[in-house]
C-alpha cells in the first residue's frame, strides 16, 4: 500500500472508513465491524452538576429483555378468577400478597428478592418503535441514533475491566441502538451466541507474533500523519477501536467468555437454551468486570396459541431467570448487580380467535431485583382486567431513569449529539426512589 496516499481523499467519510478497514484486514489480519463506525458527541462544557444523581446502589447491570410483548397476565401480574385469564392460572409466592403465574413455580420462591413494577405504559404499540424507546427512552427517527443505557453508563463511568469491552450484547439483534451517536468505543460487543465463545480474537495462523507486530507498527507509522492532520473524535475513535480490539486479543481475561469452564451441573441448572445460557455467561462477565450485559429471549409476540406458547417460553424463563438470582446471591454479586427484565409491552387482556393476544402498550409488567432495590415489592397496579394502569404509573423514560438512578448516573446532564441537539440520559424520565431499600 501507498503510504503518501492523498490526505484529500480520507476526509470523506467512505474513503477514511474504507481506508481504515482495508488496513486492518492488510496489516492486521483482523477485520472491523462496521456497527463500531459512528458519529462522535459534545458533553456541554462544564460539570453540569445533577440533583438527581446519588451515590450508586448498583455497579452493573444484567438487562434481560424479552423480545416481541410480553403478556403480563400471563406472568407478572395475573387477575385471579377473570376470564380474561383463559387457562392462566395465579399462584402464591414467598412475598406476602404477590401472585404470578403458575408458568413461573421457580421465581414463585424467589419473589422476595424481586420489586414488580405493574404500572408502565408505552406510547409505542410497534415492535420496532417498542424495542428502540424502552432501550433508549427517545422515539425512533431516520435522522438519528440514541445511545442505549450501557453507552451512557460507560460515558459517565469508567470500564470495570481495562482489556475487555464495556458492555455486551448477547443474542440476535441487529437493530440494537448500541452506541447511538456517541463514539463506536461505546458500542456493546455483539453475540450471537452464548456457547461459540468469543469468535475472531485470535491472532490468523498465516501471521506469526513478530509479523503481527510489525504490521501493527506499520499501520501506526501509516496513520500517524493523517491522525496528526485531522485530530477529530471520529479518527480517534477509530484509533481507540483497534487499541482495544489489540488489548483484547492479549488479554488473559478473555476466558470470562467461556462457559466450558463452568461446572457441568451448575450449567444443567441454568438451562440448556441460549436463554438460560446467556444468563450463565452474564453472571461470567459481571464477575470479569463488564458492567453491562444485556441478553435477549423470544419471541413473546403470542397472537396465536398464547396458551401453548408462553408455558413453554416461562419454563426457559423461570429456569433462567431463578438460577441467575441465585447464583448471584451465592457469589456474593447480587448487591452490586443489579437484574432488570423488560419487554416492549404487554398483551391485550382480550383474547382474540386464534388464542392469541395482541400489542399493548398502555398497561404492562416488567421488574427489578438486586442492586439495591427492595424485594417483595410491588409498585403501581393495572386496573381489574389488566387494560389500564390503575394506580402509580410510569413511563418508559421512568423506567430507565431508575435504572440510571440506581448505578448514580447524572440524570440532568445534558450531552449535545453532532447535530448540536442536547440529550440527556433517559429524556425527561423521573426515577422511582421507593424501589430502593
Amino acid at each position: 500500500m501507498n503510504a503518501s496516499i492523498d490526505a484529500s481523499l480520507l476526509r470523506h467519510d467512505a474513503t477514511r472508513r474504507q481506508f481504515i478497514t482495508g488496513a486492518a484486514k492488510t496489516f492486521l489480519g483482523v477485520t472491523a465491524g462496521s456497527h463500531l463506525l459512528s458519529s462522535s458527541a459534545h458533553a456541554v462544557a462544564g460539570a453540569n452538576t445533577s440533583p438527581l444523581k446519588q451515590v450508586p446502589t448498583a455497579r452493573n447491570v444484567i438487562y434481560l429483555y424479552m423480545t416481541g410483548g410480553m403478556s403480563h397476565l400471563d406472568t407478572w401480574d395475573p387477575k385471579p378468577g377473570r376470564e380474561e385469564m383463559g387457562l392462566t392460572k395465579a399462584i402464591r409466592t414467598n412475598a406476602d400478597g404477590i401472585q404470578i403465574s403458575q408458568y413461573l413455580p421457580l421465581m414463585s420462591r424467589q419473589m422476595d428478592k424481586v420489586s414488580l413494577i405493574r404500572s408502565l405504559s408505552s406510547t409505542q404499540g410497534a415492535h420496532e418503535q417498542g424495542q428502540y424507546f424502552m432501550r433508549t427512552s427517545y422515539t425512533l427517527r431516520s435522522s438519528i441514533r440514541h445511545p442505549a443505557m450501557g453507552a451512557w453508563l460507560q460515558k459517565f463511568q469508567s470500564r470495570g475491566n481495562p482489556t475487555l469491552p464495556g458492555s455486551v450484547m448477547i443474542g440476535n439483534d441487529s437493530r440494537h441502538p448500541g452506541a447511538g451517536f456517541f463514539e463506536s468505543r461505546y458500542s456493546p460487543l455483539m453475540m450471537t451466541d452464548p456457547e461459540t465463545g468469543l469468535r475472531n480474537v485470535d491472532r490468523q495462523d498465516l501471521f506469526s507474533e513478530k509479523s503481527f507486530r510489525k504490521r501493527l507498527e506499520l499501520t501506526q507509522k501509516l496513520d500517524s500523519a493523517f491522525v496528526s492532520n485531522y485530530d477529530l473524535s471520529k479518527v480517534r475513535a477509530y484509533t481507540d477501536m483497534y487499541d482495544d480490539a489489540v488489548k483484547m486479543m492479549n488479554s488473559e481475561e478473555l476466558v470470562a467468555f467461556d462457559l466450558s469452564r463452568e461446572d457441568e451441573r451448575l450449567r444443567e441448572r441454568y438451562g440448556s437454551g441460549k436463554f438460560g445460557q446467556g444468563c450463565l455467561l452474564a453472571r461470567r462477565l459481571v464477575e470479569h468486570g463488564i458492567r453491562y450485559v444485556e441478553v435477549t429471549f423470544g419471541s413473546w409476540d403470542t397472537h396465536n396459541a398464547n396458551f401453548t406458547r408462553v408455558p413453554e417460553l416461562c419454563d426457559e424463563l423461570d429456569t433462567g431467570l431463578s438460577t441467575l438470582l441465585t447464583d448471584l446471591e451465592h457469589r456474593g454479586l447480587l448487591d452490586d448487580t443489579l437484574v432488570v427484565l423488560a419487554t416492549e409491552f404487554g398483551r391485550t387482556p382480550e383474547i382474540n380467535v386464534n388464542d392469541g393476544r395482541d400489542h399493548h402498550p398502555k398497561a404492562f409488567t416488567c421488574l427489578m431485583a438486586g442492586g439495591g432495590v427492595k424485594g417483595g415489592y410491588v409498585h403501581g397496579a393495572s386496573d381489574e382486567r389488566g387494560m389500564e394502569v390503575a394506580e402509580g404509573g410510569i413511563s418508559v423514560p421512568d423506567f430507565n431513569a431508575t435504572i440510571g438512578y440506581a448505578l448514580g448516573l447524572p440524570l440532568d446532564h445534558v450531552i449535545y449529539s453532532p447535530s448540536m441537539r442536547p440529550f440527556t440520559v433517559a429524556d425527561k424520565g423521573k426515577p422511582l426512589p421507593q424501589l430502593f431499600a
